[in-house]
């Protein structure tokens, strides 16, 4: 029963494909129900007719009525079986459910009127062995539905096994505990039968399942795939193959041999004969291995890859990939990587390599050739006025006039920006590369018509030519710097490498690997320089001016150590070293005494320089007002409204704001109305024949203009008493700063004339102080 509970509970989970093929088992053979209907209606007529027992007639009727209705209903379902969903196959079994009791009932009711209605030993043998055999003929045919088998039984069976008990006979009674045996024996084989056919069913379902599964994932792979036997027959062959080979269908059907398909492919175009013969090789090798075929079609110009992998049991595995895009894809980033997007030339590694490649090659021994780097002057100011995509254009414009100033046997190329190199091969002289410069720069000069704009342009060019042994790098460097030179000599120009300008650049390196070192030894000085008050005679500021002592060059000066600075980029950090020492520094000084920290424009335009002041202010203890940030022209050029707001910043916390070397550069008069200065330093140049009176008049006209805007003035360069008196005469000048009171000294030295000027007579000699009554 347990058994018959966990196949019931299994057959109410199982699909609908299992519960129809189960139905369907019940219905499988009409005949053999049949013949077992006809041979219980004779036996029951047999037994009628020798006991003469008139319910026995009932029963043969009901007997042959009950089982022809069965044969029937199942030649019914046989012709109907195509046409049964599978919602319908519970109707037919319970039409099935209703006629097997039915007739099981018969057939136990036929028992137990032949063995309790008669004496007869023949009827008793006849009933009995009958419905016995009918129901081991019956256990095969219901084992889809065993327990329709267990109800038949327990009717029949039953019925018989209690007539055998009743009858009375000791024998007769052993003969029903036969049957409750034989009951049990068939029930546990029909249960049997039942889980063997279920199991097969879910088998079967399952493979259906992965042979769905597989050729779903077969006939939607991106590849092509073919699968021959060890015979060399085709096995296997999705759609994609056949999609990408152009075959028909019927050749797959037709169990076609590999050289069956190799040649279809050749006739539909999709490889060559000569592809198709190296296919055939590798199928028939037994090892693995890839080839990649060209497609006849040059315009469509389809590349396949091709995969061959031996099977164990012999065959092969053909793997077929279409990588037409990718190979594209790969020709573009190669192309990509080696040539320039915007004008189509060569680019920085695609030139080196050639050079590269051409001065290993072997050349007339009276020839030499030549590299120019060629650098656009101006060019900056065409993408900044004009925008990008005219600085674009003009790049394509400059390419094609190079392109057409060269001969086939030279080659050009773009390094980048506005930048483009040249390799003239085999030339006569160096007269040869200077006249091909004098080109470039000529055409390269002419007008320039970009989106109905007229361009202008310059070029500055740098010649190398070859030497022996030079590599394509050292030729490259060489060129370089003789482009620097040519921009240094006013650009519009060319010039040609010389080994001095290696040992220039050299030297300028050495010079950056001391200046890093210094900066991490803190190898620096301060010197000051101090301002005198033209009223007072007293020094009011003092400027710290940046020394060097080096090891070898001994103190250089900031002139040598600036622009370097700059170039490296440590200005920045520089300035921030010079700026906490001044601060420091002046903190030793007299209380009404300031220091005056110099400013780069790379410096003031750092995202943090006012936390930088601030910390410098904080560390040092040195009140805001004692602090003077001295800045040029050139740092008020850019970012004007960032600039004014820092400006403004510095000046509400208390710092002072020195314009250093005005009359210099663009000396726009509107910096000192637009931003908020506290003095103005008028520069040295204008101190150059001040005795005559124009220099004197345009002097004192910028110092009185400063002053009447509230700004202190100081002119600086002051060298005699002669300078002194001219500067001072009309009061405009507050301060003077030069050689006449003091060259800039160290700190120990600063703080002794700081001594003399604030009463220490003993120091007095050293600082040229102007009495108050000359001022007067």
């Amino acid at each position: 029963m347990q058994l018959a509970t966990e196949i019931k509970e299994a057959d109410q989970q199982m699909s609908r494909s299992i519960h129809a093929a189960l139905i369907d088992s019940l219905f499988q053979d009409p005949g053999s129900l049949f013949a077992g209907a006809l041979c219980a209606a004779i036996a029951a007529f047999m037994t009628a007719l020798k006991t003469g027992n008139a319910w026995l007639w009932l029963c043969v009727a009901l007997l042959i009525v009950v089982g022809a209705a069965r044969v029937l209903d199942m030649r019914q379902y046989k012709r109907l079986k195509s046409t049964i969903t599978p919602a319908e196959t519970a109707r037919w079994e319970m039409r099935y459910q209703v006629g097997a009791i039915v007739y099981a009932a018969v057939l136990g009711l036929w028992c137990a009127i032949a063995i309790l209605g008669s004496h007869d030993a023949v009827a008793h043998m006849i009933c009995t062995s009958v419905t016995l055999c009918y129901f081991a003929a019956g256990g095969g045919r219901t084992y889809g539905r065993p327990w329709i088998f267990h109800v038949q039984m327990l009717l029949a069976c039953g019925a018989l096994t209690v007539a055998l008990l009743l009858y009375g006979s000791p024998y007769y009674a052993g003969m029903a505990v036969l049957n409750v045996l034989f009951f049990f024996a068939l029930k546990h084989i029909s249960t049997r039968l039942q889980d063997i056919f279920v199991r097969a069913l879910l088998a079967r379902e399952r493979e259906a399942a992965l042979a769905g599964q597989f050729d779903t994932a077969l006939n939607n792979m991106p590849h092509g795939l073919c699968m021959f036997r060890a015979d060399g027959r085709l096995a296997v062959m999705n759609h994609r193959f056949c999609e990408m080979m152009q075959l028909s269908d019927d050749l797959v059907r037709g169990g076609a041999t590999a050289s069956d398909i190799v040649q279809a492919c050749v006739h539909t175009g999709s490889i060559s004969a000569a592809s198709g013969n190296v296919i055939l090789a590798e199928i028939e090798n037994s090892q693995a291995h890839g080839i990649i075929t060209a497609d006849p079609d040059i315009l469509r110009g389809r590349s396949l890859s091709w995969a061959f992998q031996p099977m164990s049991g012999g065959g092969a595995v053909v793997l077929v990939e279409d990588i037409t895009e990718r190979r594209n894809a790969e020709a573009r980033i190669s192309h990509l990587a080696r040539y320039d997007e915007l004008t189509g030339l060569p680019n920085r590694v695609s030139f080196r390599d050639e050079i590269e490649r051409l001065l290993k090659t072997p050349h007339d021994p009276g020839k030499v050739s030549a590299l120019l780097f060629v650098d656009l002057d101006q060019f900056k100011q065409v993408n900044d006025t004009l925008g990008h995509p005219c600085g674009d254009q003009l790049l394509c414009a400059v390419a094609d006039r190079l392109r057409a100033m060269l001969r086939p046997e030279d080659f050009v190329a773009r390094f980048g920006g506005d930048e483009f190199v040249v390799f003239q091969q085999n030339i006569a002289s160096a007269e040869d590369a200077a006249a091909l410069a004098r080109r470039i720069v000529d055409h390269l000069s002419e007008r320039y018509k970009i989106d109905n704009h007229l361009v202008e342009i310059g070029a500055s060019v740098g010649i190398a030519l070859t030497a022996a042994e030079v590599s394509a790098d050292t030729l490259l460097k060489n060129a370089d710097m003789a482009l620097y030179r040519a921009k240094a000599d006013g650009r519009g120009t060319y010039c040609f490498f010389h080994d001095e300008m290696a040992q220039t650049v050299e030297a300028r390196r050495i010079l950056e690997l001391d200046l890093r070192k210094a900066l991490v030894n803190e190898e620096f000085e301060l010197f000051f320089q101090p301002l005198v008050n033209l009223k007072s005679g007293k020094i009011t500021v003092c400027e710290a001016l940046l020394r060097w002592n080096h090891p070898v060059r001994g103190t250089v000066s900031p002139v040598d150590i600036v622009p370097v600075a700059e170039d490296m980029g440590l200005i920045v950090d520089l300035g921030r070293w010079i700026l906490r020492k001044a601060c420091m520094e002046c903190m030793k000084w007299p209380e009404n005494v300031s220091v005056a920290v110099n400013f780069s424009p790379q410096q003031f335009h750092q995202r943090d320089v006012l936390n930088e002041i601030r910390y410098a202010l904080e560390v040092s203890g040195l009140p805001a007002e004692r602090l003077e940030i001295e800045i040029t022209e050139s740092s008020l050029l850019r970012n004007t409204q960032l600039t004014h707001d820092v400006l403004s910043q510095l000046r509400n916390i208390g710092v002072r704001i020195s314009l250093d070397d005005f009359g210099t550069g663009y000396s726009s008069l509107s910096y000192l109305h637009n931003f908020p200065l506290q003095k103005v330093k008028i520069d040295r140049s204008f101190l150059e024949g001040i005795d005559a009176d124009r220099p004197l008049t345009l002097l004192r006209g910028v110092a009185r203009l400063s002053a009447d805007l509230g700004m202190q003035v100081v002119v600086e360069g002051i060298e005699t008493n002669e300078q002194l008196e001219l500067i001072s005469a009309d009061g405009s000048v507050t301060e003077a700063q030069g050689y006449l009171f003091s060259r800039p000294v160290p700190s120990v030295r600063i703080r002794q004339l700081l001594n003399a000027s604030y009463g220490r007579p003993a120091a007095e000699a050293e600082l040229h102080v102007v009495p108050s009554r000359s001022i007067a």
